[in-house]
């Protein structure tokens, strides 16, 4: 992706959105678009990573990669009123809006190196700058990933990143790995993202106390990438991936990738305290198709279990096995055959979830910009407003 010419920094920023009475107040403000590059964006001398050969300023960044590395790179976009709700705090948002293209690093088994920036802001509003920036480069210096150009237009609110890593020649990990007797992974607690949204609907009776809803508003506003946990797993899992639209959903990609099924234990699924105050559906819904969590979805070989384990208590993260991978055509304790007949082409690889010794039917459907949900669709993405 080509950074802007005569952009150092990579950003230049026009901020502020059309008001509604649910958005908060943005005051235009007459500071132009490259004094704001240089004020909010340009890192002083000796502060931040500095890993480009040629950064900010050029017409395109050039990284080099040390010997034996391949470069992976994934990008995300960030929209108000789909990916992130009007009412967030600008340092939560600019965090968030890295945190997520991380994520798919961590999935990847790659570390950072650094990454661009494309802002579509309406106005400028420099209180608003100040935090957004603070919050994504705070983010970037933890990782040492460095911002290496960008690009900005007007318009609609809107944050797209390219990010870039580097993973050794054949180490990345893929969701094309797993592998039938495979062990079935998670990290943290997914579903606590979803768990506040619904709060912020007003639709959970009882209502969230306190202390509940500004724990899971964290989750859902500021997610922890889980980087360290993906280099931990190189030569370790044999697939991975990250979970933004649902467990099931996400897992979904793991198992068509990979060409196996899975059985997934609904009473090994990790709750939260706050989850766990929850009614049992609310549990399920939170977690199998809640997205918005940045968890790792991954498989291991049941040999390699102990290690899971250690690894979790190094990093001072929860891993829970939740399942196991098959053979198609052998999901479930039952040994039964797949469904067969007018399934969609892109309809996932056998999943069969159980809780205890009982099947449970699966009734959850994870979150498609594109695809209209069906009348059993639990709730659209975490990401979209009220």
């Amino acid at each position: 992706m080509a950074t802007s010419r005569a952009q150092t920094g990579g950003v230049g920023v026009r901020t502020g959105r059309a008001q509604t009475a649910a958005q908060v107040t943005i005051r235009p403000m007459s500071l132009g678009e490259f004094d704001l590059i240089a004020k909010y964006f340009v890192r002083p001398a000796g502060q931040g990573p500095r890993r480009a050969v040629v950064g900010n300023g050029d017409d395109c960044a050039v990284l080099a990669l040390a010997a034996g590395m391949q470069l992976a790179v994934s990008t995300d976009t960030l929209v108000e009123g789909r990916h992130f709700l009007s009412t967030v705090e600008p340092a939560r948002l600019g965090h968030k809006a890295l945190a997520v293209n991380l994520s798919d690093l961590a999935a990847c088994g790659a570390k950072p190196l650094g990454f661009t920036l494309a802002l579509t802001l309406p106005r400028v509003d420099e209180a608003w700058l100040a935090g957004f920036a603070r919050g994504l480069l705070d983010l970037a210096d933890e990782h040492d990933c460095e911002l290496v150009g960008g690009d900005t237009t007007a318009g609609p609110l809107a944050i797209g990143i390219t990010v870039f890593g580097e993973v050794p020649g054949g180490g990345a990990l893929l969701r094309s790995g797993a592998r039938p007797g495979d062990e079935l992974w998670v990290s943290g607690h997914p579903g606590q993202a979803r768990l506040a949204l619904e709060a912020f609907r007003g639709s959970l009776h009882p209502s969230l106390p306190a202390e509940a809803f500004d724990a899971t508003r964290l989750a859902m506003e500021c997610p922890q990438p889980r980087v360290a946990l993906g280099l931990g797993l190189r030569g370790l899992a044999t697939a991975a991936i990250d979970v933004s639209d649902g467990l099931l959903g996400d897992l979904g990609h793991i198992l068509r990738r990979s060409g196996v099924s899975a059985d997934v234990f609904a009473d090994a699924l990790p709750l939260s305290p706050w989850l766990a105050a929850r009614p049992r559906h609310e549990q399920l819904d939170c977690i199998l198709a809640g997205g918005d969590d940045y968890e790792l979805v991954f498989t291991a070989p049941p040999e390699r279990h102990a290690e899971v384990l250690a690894l979790g208590a190094q990093l001072g993260l929860v891993l829970s096995r939740i399942g196991r991978i098959g053979r198609i055509g052998a999901v479930g304790n039952s040994g039964s055959t797949p469904p067969s007949g007018d399934e969609d082409a892109d309809a996932a690889p056998p999943l069969r979830l159980w809780e205890g010794a009982d099947p449970l039917a699966n009734r959850w459907v994870s979150f498609d910009h594109f695809r209209q949900p069906s009348p059993s669709t639990p709730a659209p993405n975490p990401g979209e407003a009220p």
